[in-house]
């Protein structure tokens, strides 16, 4: 039986630190053995070449130039699947802090002087300018979820995100409850996925993932309450990685 050919990947870098990148180069031995199932003909982190010729893009960073708009259309018109890969490419991520002022307001308070030379929109994910196929989420993605959208796309099935809690895999977990320890989590209404891995280490959930579809805002007020936090608190904490996220807490509890 004559063998299918290895689709080709090419991966794209926006506004981004590109951290999510280096989760790949992180997998070890499983990122040798994926690319014996793929050919990577574009990944600046790790070679020289620049294929331009590619079956999936996989792409970091959120988009917040007009050159962006136009580069991530050119990409998605070669693309037969386009991933949006970590947190600024899913949810716009921290670039997104700058939506809460005006962008005039935005652009002086970062370039000063020379504000009006730059040329730089709102923070926006990828699929307010293009069709996305695949999300990856997490600052920085989670390699298992990597690992599980990648067989998706492969076997060409879809790659269902979970629509509860990560409070859910919190407990599963048996960690104890961030609140316990009188520190702000956003786990009740962040979306899981991640295996509660940042409080498995002992950090608490920041709300990299974005919002669950339906967040119960009057459970987590609740939360609030009883442990005598402020909304404003939890918002302050959503900004970090989600303006969007935040505006929309904020709405559910009014």
């Amino acid at each position: 039986m004559k063998k299918r050919p290895r689709p080709k990947v090419a991966f794209f870098d926006f506004t981004d630190c590109e951290g999510c990148q280096l989760q790949f180069a992180n997998m070890g031995r499983t990122f040798l053995e994926l690319t014996k199932l793929v050919k990577i003909v574009n990944f600046r982190e790790i070679m020289s070449e620049r294929g331009q010729d590619y079956d999936i893009a996989i792409v970091e960073g959120s988009i917040s130039t007009d050159n962006d708009i136009k580069r991530i259309k050119e990409i998605r018109e070669k693309a037969k699947i386009l991933v949006a890969f970590g947190s600024c490419a899913t949810i716009a991520g921290v670039n997104a802090i700058k939506n809460r002022s005006p962008l005039e307001v935005a652009k002086k308070t970062v370039y000063g002087d020379k504000a009006n030379t730059i040329n730089t929109i709102n923070a926006m994910p990828l699929d307010k300018v293009v069709k996305v196929d695949y999300y990856i989420l997490n600052c920085p993605p989670y390699i298992p979820e990597i690992i599980a959208v990648l067989k998706s796309i492969l076997m060409g099935k879809p790659y269902p995100l979970p629509n509860y809690a990560v409070c859910v895999e919190c407990k599963m977990n048996e960690n104890v409850c961030r609140y316990e320890k009188d520190e702000e989590c956003m786990g009740p209404v962040t979306r899981a996925g991640c295996n509660s891995w940042c409080i498995n280490n002992g950090n608490r959930c920041y709300g990299c993932r974005g919002l669950v579809e339906n967040p119960a805002a009057n459970g987590h007020k609740e939360i609030l309450l009883k442990y005598g936090l402020k909304l404003e608190d939890i918002l302050q904490h959503f900004t970090l990685y989600n303006d969007s996220a935040g505006e929309k807490y904020d709405k559910e509890f009014k």
